[in-house]
């Protein structure tokens, strides 16, 4: 089977949506660092509209920052940095695009000058980011700038060229000033409450160990705009592969597969820009309302399903939303803990929102799994969940579902569910946590400071989490949800 390139995108049925613009007309304005699924089903999808309406100045350049990432550049050199977006609606249609947006991509770590030039040369206005809830490299607790990671170090040493994104980023800054040339602006596209400014932060302080003076110069020219990203996007599998190849008529080697929502909320910011409210997204004054929506509701969400959920036996996401006692005790969470935390979203009415929630956590087709909701939880509950925790006891609220979800990643953390099924732990503080899991002291996991603060001295989440990690360990975790769920219909009956 051809495989999909630059000379096959002509014989491709007419039912694929191809690009309708000339790609060698196309000019790099962004540069964004972390190409991965969903970067590829988000924002170079806006991108691609974007073209196609005549904007060429605004291509992609993306960029592999870790040796990781050269499977990656392999495949985009490959297929002429052409891939197909398959987006999967719950009844089984399939709708396939295939993006050109990507106009170049470059890997840091075989010629990290050619990545600093693009960053640098005049056209691009945009650096862009996806790097992960962990990739700023700041601490849960203190929030601050780690000075002493390794990475970070070697980057500051004279005449080391950079590896990091901070050391990349601020390079280019550099040789933007001396030749005259204004900053470009640096978008986060992470899941990170206020994500522009952790962003500032971090770069700022990067450069502020390089020389105080620059560090100063970046944290007050530099613009960092907040932003608000959604899109389901799971792990493509090789079925995903198959499905696409007997779709269009060609090899991708790396398609995307996603669910049809999608929603791009961007605060407005100076130094030039691409008219990107033309094409769907939201240019607002203040993100902040619609970032912690998504946060504490979806993200949030995904993990108040996924931790209980693996535990009882389910694999994805869609199996665990469809089951009527999973379901009942995530819209417990959304409406009684969650919502009460959020400010007014304007334009949103968050009933409606909720519900189709929990139609996308629904949805078949896309058949996100469990597992990769729970990857590297130790940076995720504590940007989504956590904080809803903290301002449900500051307002004197109930958080006995969001605690039992704590203590379901503590039952996890020791390595099986309920039928005793190995279950694996993928976090950066994996083996830390597993150790804390299977100590007999039922509060230890808690007392991981680094993620949890001082959750554990509180009461109010000490008890409840002591009491359900005892139960999920006794009774399993239906039960346990069973339990949960019955007292709140009680309350409610009351």
């Amino acid at each position: 089977m051809p495989r999909l390139d630059a000379t096959t995108l002509p014989h491709l049925s007419p039912s694929v949506w191809t690009p309708r613009y000339d790609r060698s007309e196309v000019g790099v304005g962004i540069v964004h660092l972390g190409v991965g699924g969903f970067h590829r089903s988000h924002q170079a999808v806006y991108v691609d509209r974007l073209l196609e309406s005549g904007q060429v100045d605004w291509g992609i350049c993306g960029v592999g920052v870790l040796p990781s990432d050269r499977r990656m550049a392999e495949v985009m050199a490959a297929q002429d940095r052409l891939y197909t977006l398959v987006v999967k609606h719950p009844d089984g249609y399939l709708d396939a695009r295939v993006v050109g947006s990507l106009a170049e991509y470059l890997l840091a770590p075989d010629d990290p000058d050619a990545v600093v030039e693009r960053m640098a040369a005049p056209g691009t206005r945009i650096v862009s980011l996806t790097v992960t809830e962990g990739g700023y490299n700041t601490s849960h607790e203190t929030g601050r700038f780690d000075t002493g990671a390794p990475a970070v170090v070697a980057d500051l040493r004279p005449g080391s060229p950079p590896r990091t994104t901070f050391g990349l980023v601020t390079e280019a800054l550099v040789r933007r000033r001396e030749r005259g040339l204004p900053p470009f602006a640096v978008v986060s596209c992470d899941n990170i409450p206020g994500n522009g400014h952790l962003a500032r932060e971090a770069f700022a302080a990067f450069a502020g160990l390089r020389d105080p003076a620059l560090g100063e110069w970046v944290a007050g020219e530099v613009a960092f705009p907040n932003s608000m990203v959604d899109r389901i996007t799971p792990v493509t599998t090789d079925a995903d592969r198959e499905q696409v190849a007997a779709a269009i008529g060609v090899e991708d080697a790396w398609p995307v597969v996603c669910e049809p929502w999608t929603q791009w909320v961007l605060e407005e910011f100076a130094g030039g820009r691409p008219p990107l409210e033309d094409v769907g997204v939201q240019v607002v004054a203040d993100v902040a309302p619609y970032e912690l929506m998504k946060l504490r509701l979806l993200n949030a969400g995904h993990q108040v399903l996924a931790h209980l959920g693996r535990l009882a036996g389910h694999g994805y996401v869609h199996q665990a939303s469809q089951d009527p006692l999973f379901r009942e005790f995530l819209a417990g969470y959304l409406d009684e803990e969650a919502t009460p935390t959020l400010p007014r979203v304007p334009g949103i009415d968050l009933r409606r929102y909720k519900a189709d929630l929990v139609g996308r956590f629904a949805n078949p087709a896309v058949a996100d799994t469990l597992a990769r909701i729970c990857e590297n939880a130790s940076d995720r509950i504590p940007q989504f969940l956590l904080p809803v925790i903290r301002a449900d006891l500051e307002a004197g609220r109930d958080v006995r579902r969001s605690v039992a979800v704590l203590a379901g990643w503590a039952r996890t953390a020791e390595g099986a569910d309920d039928a005793g099924r190995p279950l694996e732990l993928s976090d950066p503080r994996g083996e830390a946590l597993a150790r804390r899991a299977r100590d007999a002291d039922p509060l230890e996991f808690l007392r991981e400071r680094d993620v949890f603060g001082d959750l554990a001295d509180d009461p109010r989440v000490a008890e409840p989490f002591v009491a359900t990690r005892v139960a999920l360990r006794e009774r399993g975790a239906r039960a346990t949800v069973e339990d949960l769920v019955r007292g709140r219909r009680r309350r409610r009956a009351g």
